[in-house]
């Protein structure tokens, strides 16, 4: 198969392009590096031309909820719009555990973006998944001497095991709202970071914090865990950290 990645420079987008490498697939990078800007859709015809599928992974870094719900709803709009138009047969997109019921502003971002596919005229597959281990290494990355770590119940998956996820949706076809993905073990976001830490070998002082009003409560108390049954992903956060002391 030929399946255009879009975001396919970022975390689960490099997972994704390698795992359709290793299974025989021919990846397209929808990126702008590669040529193509998917919040104008410059560049994106010509990259979709002939592909089989489209597995979106792209992302931006805010808690805004204007500018999340502008990206996602631009890009998207340009992908389904494009991927019909070029009789792409199947479009995958990543999208969050819990989003769709925390009202955070990066979460009404991925409301909007999911809103579009299931309305869209491109055969679809959402895959929800909980927070990746690296979701607090940007945290750590500054030079303070404190990193204010937002409290967060939930099951970390790793990025390689969606990615493995997503390839594997693209290749059997459309299904809707697809079983949601999660790590093997419940962790809060607070001593992840702190453990991070600790294997980078870094002595940064981690200052958990509660987000305020309903956000705070629902993210601390199990509005970011799966509900009924998921699939859950075989890496350990234990096996990450010890990639990280090995690095």
């Amino acid at each position: 198969m030929r399946v255009a990645v879009a975001g396919g420079t970022g975390l689960v987008g490099k997972y994704v392009v390698a795992e359709l490498r290793a299974a025989g697939h021919t990846p397209v990078v929808l990126a702008r590096s590669h040529g193509v800007d998917l919040t104008t859709g410059a560049g994106l015809a010509g990259k979709l031309s002939g592909s089989d599928a489209v597995i979106d992974v792209a992302n931006i870094v805010t808690t805004r909820r204007k500018t999340a719900v502008d990206f996602f709803s631009r890009t998207t709009g340009h992908l389904i719009a494009a991927a019909r138009a070029g009789g792409v047969a199947h479009l995958v997109t990543l999208s969050i555990v819990g989003s769709d019921e925390v009202d955070f502003g990066y979460y009404f971002g991925k409301r909007a973006q999911e809103e579009l596919v299931r309305d869209g005229a491109v055969p679809w597959t959402v895959v929800r998944a909980t927070q990746f281990f690296e979701f607090p290494e940007p945290l750590l990355n500054g030079v303070s001497p404190v990193v204010v770590v937002p409290r967060m119940l939930t099951r970390p998956v790793a990025a390689q095991d969606v990615a493995q996820t997503l390839v594997e949706h693209a290749v059997e076809g459309p299904a809707g709202m697809a079983p949601e993905i999660a790590g093997p073990d419940q962790l809060d976001m607070v001593d992840m970071a702190r453990r991070i830490a600790r294997a980078r070998g870094s002595r940064r002082l981690v200052v958990p914090v509660t987000l305020p009003g309903k956000v705070g409560k629902a993210m601390t108390t199990g509005g970011l865990l799966p509900r009924g049954e998921y699939l859950r992903g075989r890496r350990t956060f234990d096996a990450h950290l010890a990639s990280l002391r090995a690095a």
